[in-house]
C-alpha cells in the first residue's frame, strides 16, 4: 500500500493505530466500571457513618441544650417558688395573655414571672451605676432619682408591655386572614368533610398565609379528637384569641353541635361579615386622611408657600428701603 505521510505510514498501519488505541480506551472503560462499585461501596460507607456522626452530635447538642434549659427553668421556679408567684387567679391571667401572644410553652409563665422579678433590679443597677458612678452624663440632681425609678419601672413592666405588644400584632394577623380561613373552611364542609377534618385541611393550607391560624385550627381540630368535652375545645379557641371574629365563629360552631344548624351558611355569613366589616374599616380611614394631613401640611407646606410667594415682594421692599 503506498505510503500517505511524509514519514512512510501506511493507511493499514494507521487503521491498526486505531484500533489499538481504541482497545486501550475500552480496557480503560471496563478496568473503571469493574472498580466503581468498590469505590462506591466505600463511598456509601463514609457517607453513613458520617451521617451517623452528625446525628449524634446532633443529638448530644440537643441534649445539652435541654440539659441547660431545665437547669435553668429549675432555677426560677425555685426562685419564684419562694413567693408563691405560680399559684392563684393572678397566674391563671397571666397563662391565658401568654398564650393570646403564642406563648405556648409550659415554662412561658415560669420565664415571665422571673423576668418581672428581676429586670426591676438590674436596671435599676445599671441606672444607677450609669448615673451617680460612672457619672456618663451630668444629670441635675433633681433628675437622678426620677431616672433610676423609671429604669426600675421599665424593668418591671417590660414584660408586661413586650406580652401585650405581641399579642396584639398576633390578633391582628389571625383577624386579617380569618375571612379567608373561613372560605376555605366553607368550601370544605360543603365538600362533605367533618368538622375535624375540615380544621386540619384549612389549617395545612393557610401554613402559608398565616401560620398562627393554621396553629389555632389545628390545635382545635386535636382537641376535638382527643377531648371529651368537644364544647371544650371551642372555650379554649376563644380563650386563646380575644377577638370578636373569633368569638362569633366559636359560637356558631357551638350552634352546629348543639342544635344541628348549617353550618356551611353560617359561615359563609360569618365570612361576609368580616369582608364589610374590613372594607368599613379601611373607608374610615380613608375618610379620617384628609384631617389628618391638615396640621402636616399646615406645619410643613404652607410656610414654604408663603415664603415663595411673598419672598420675592419682601427681598424688594427691603431693597427699596435701604436704596
Amino acid at each position: 500500500m503506498d505510503t500517505i505521510f511524509p514519514g512512510g505510514f501506511t493507511g493499514q498501519e494507521i487503521i491498526l493505530a486505531g484500533v489499538g488505541f481504541a482497545a486501550v480506551i475500552v480496557m480503560y472503560v471496563v478496568w473503571n466500571a469493574l472498580l466503581l462499585p468498590e469505590d462506591f461501596s466505600g463511598r456509601l460507607k463514609a457517607l453513613q457513618s458520617r451521617r451517623s456522626r452528625l446525628k449524634t452530635d446532633a443529638a448530644a447538642t440537643t441534649r445539652r441544650r435541654s440539659e441547660r434549659r431545665l437547669l435553668t427553668v429549675g432555677t426560677m421556679r425555685s426562685v419564684l417558688g419562694r413567693f408563691e408567684s405560680l399559684k392563684g387567679n393572678g397566674a391563671d391571667d397571666i397563662r391565658a395573655k401568654l398564650l393570646q401572644a403564642g406563648f405556648r410553652s409550659s415554662d412561658a409563665i415560669i420565664i415571665y414571672q422571673f423576668m418581672r422579678l428581676c429586670l426591676p433590679f438590674v436596671f435599676g443597677f445599671i441606672m444607677v451605676m450609669v448615673v451617680y458612678v460612672l457619672e456618663v452624663f451630668p444629670f441635675p440632681e433633681f433628675l437622678q432619682p426620677v431616672l433610676c425609678f423609671g429604669a426600675t419601672l421599665l424593668g418591671f413592666k417590660g414584660p408586661e408591655i413586650y406580652v401585650r405588644n405581641t399579642a396584639i400584632k398576633r390578633t391582628q394577623v389571625i383577624a386579617k386572614a380569618l375571612p379567608d380561613g373561613l372560605d376555605l373552611l366553607t368550601i370544605c364542609v360543603e365538600a362533605g368533610l367533618s368538622l375535624d377534618m375540615a380544621l386540619t385541611r384549612v389549617s395545612k393550607e393557610m401554613q402559608g398565609l398565616s401560620a398562627e391560624l393554621a396553629y389555632e385550627l389545628q390545635m382545635t381540630a386535636i382537641e376535638l379528637t382527643f377531648l371529651p368535652d368537644r364544647q371544650q375545645a371551642f372555650e379554649n379557641l376563644a380563650s386563646r384569641n380575644d377577638l370578636p371574629g373569633v368569638r362569633a365563629l366559636v359560637n356558631a360552631f357551638r350552634q352546629t353541635e348543639k342544635f344541628g344548624t348549617p353550618l356551611a351558611q353560617s359561615l359563609r355569613v360569618l365570612s361576609a361579615e368580616f369582608r364589610n366589616e374590613r372594607m368599613m374599616k379601611a373607608e374610615e380611614k380613608g375618610a379620617r386622611l384628609p384631617a389628618m394631613m391638615t396640621v402636616p401640611m399646615m406645619i410643613f407646606i404652607l410656610p414654604t408657600l408663603f415664603i415663595i410667594i411673598m419672598g420675592p415682594g419682601i427681598i424688594s421692599i427691603i431693597d427699596t428701603v435701604m436704596n
